[in-house]
């Protein structure tokens, strides 16, 4: 058996456009003042007839509209890409089919044509629930129009997440349970919950470069946070499945899940990655970032900047650090199916004994203190 039907396989879209560039962000967004949304449908469908060649066969367990903004997308746009992947592939009865949204960008109407459409779940960037919070992280939407939003998407999907951002400028630890608490009082059965993070090359990690970012929470104060949104997330019955990312029973992230457990999924648009096994062997894929350049590269009959094989030491680590996020952990005889070798005895027992992990039924899992600080538990266990 192929080893990514482990964790299925999906089918990710990048949508690169949004209104405004949010000082934080990383991702591949860009703010165009016009966009030709039939060239756009064309090139997703073109990219679409080039990958049912060669994955034939498989079922699809989740589409993801990610970006930029997929909610500027117009709900014809989603309905051919989500039409012209029901032809290709057979969906599986529970497929999850995913948009993120703005609440700048939210209409009424323009919902009910992406639900129409078939997209069946809903995640809104809302970020923060104080006006003077969103105008530091450069959101264009208020308080107000982001629970009007949420309304709109509630009366239109059965699934709906949102994301918060915690640890920003001025932000307290008591303000941030507080903030947590509304947040979780609203209808609401998946949240992804973020630590500001500065990364370069954003207009925050330049600022932060210059000694311009101030109010940031110490480092402790941070931590402190990252332990309250242990306890209210699980008082509100959201358990936290992955680091990020807390949801009532059923109501994870199917798409998100087919990373975390290490499957198969195809990435169209500007800057999409994939994973994709074909023949045996694990590839890995990137697309051009830029918009322009990346309907060139369709035109010319590929989307794809790099397809890559990944040899087996770097399949085996990619599933480690994908696996150790989520709660459920890391299955030890896949891992030394991929790798070629099991982990090492003697670390386990050294992180065991420091309360960082625990090992049961062949699964390595992190405890509460160890999730804390995972990227130190992946550092040790990847070391040779």
């Amino acid at each position: 058996m192929d080893d990514w039907r482990n964790g299925g396989f999906g089918l990710y879209v990048h949508w690169p456009f949004c209104q405004a560039k949010c000082p934080y962000c990383d991702f591949n967004s860009h703010v165009s003042a016009k966009i030709d949304q039939k060239v756009w449908v064309r090139a997703y469908l073109a990219e679409l007839d080039r990958l049912s060649v060669q994955l034939s066969g498989r079922v699809l367990n989740a589409i993801f509209f990610g970006g930029g903004t997929p909610s500027l997308m117009h709900p014809e746009t989603v309905a051919a890409v989500i039409e012209r992947a029901r032809e290709i592939w057979p969906f599986a009865n529970d497929i999850e089919i995913s948009l993120e949204a703005n609440p700048g960008s939210v209409e009424a109407g323009r919902f009910a044509g992406y639900r129409d459409a078939g997209v069946n779940r809903v995640s809104m960037g809302i970020q923060a629930l104080n006006d003077e919070d969103l105008r530091r992280l450069g959101r264009i939407h208020s308080v107000a129009e982001a629970k009007a939003a949420f309304d709109i998407a509630r009366n239109c999907f059965d699934r709906v997440s949102f994301d918060l951002i915690y640890a920003r400028q001025g932000q307290t630890l008591e303000a941030w349970k507080a903030e947590l608490n509304e947040a979780l009082s609203m209808a609401i059965d998946h949240v992804s919950l973020y630590q500001l993070t500065i990364e370069d090359g954003t207009a925050f990690g330049d600022r932060y470069a210059r000694g311009k970012l101030r109010g940031l929470p110490e480092d402790d104060t941070a931590a402190d946070m990252y332990l309250a949104t242990q306890e209210i997330t699980s008082a509100h019955g959201m358990a936290g499945y992955e680091v990020s990312n807390y949801a009532k029973p059923g109501a994870e992230s199917r798409h998100n899940l087919i990373y975390w457990r290490y499957g198969d999924y195809a990435g169209i648009g500007p800057g999409a990655h994939g994973r994709l096994t074909l023949n045996g062997a694990r590839f890995a894929t990137e697309t051009h970032l830029a918009p322009g350049a990346w309907l060139e590269a369709v035109n010319k009959g590929n989307g794809e900047s790099l397809r890559e094989t990944l040899s087996r030491e770097d399949a085996a680590a990619e599933y480690l650090m994908m696996g150790m996020r989520l709660t459920e952990g890391l299955d030890m005889v896949r891992y030394a199916q991929l790798s070629g070798r099991p982990i090492r005895k003697s670390k386990l027992a050294d992180l065991a004994d420091l309360g960082m992990v625990t090992i049961s039924e062949q699964r390595l899992r992190t405890t509460h203190k160890g999730r804390a600080v995972l990227n130190a538990v992946l550092r040790d266990l990847l070391m040779d």
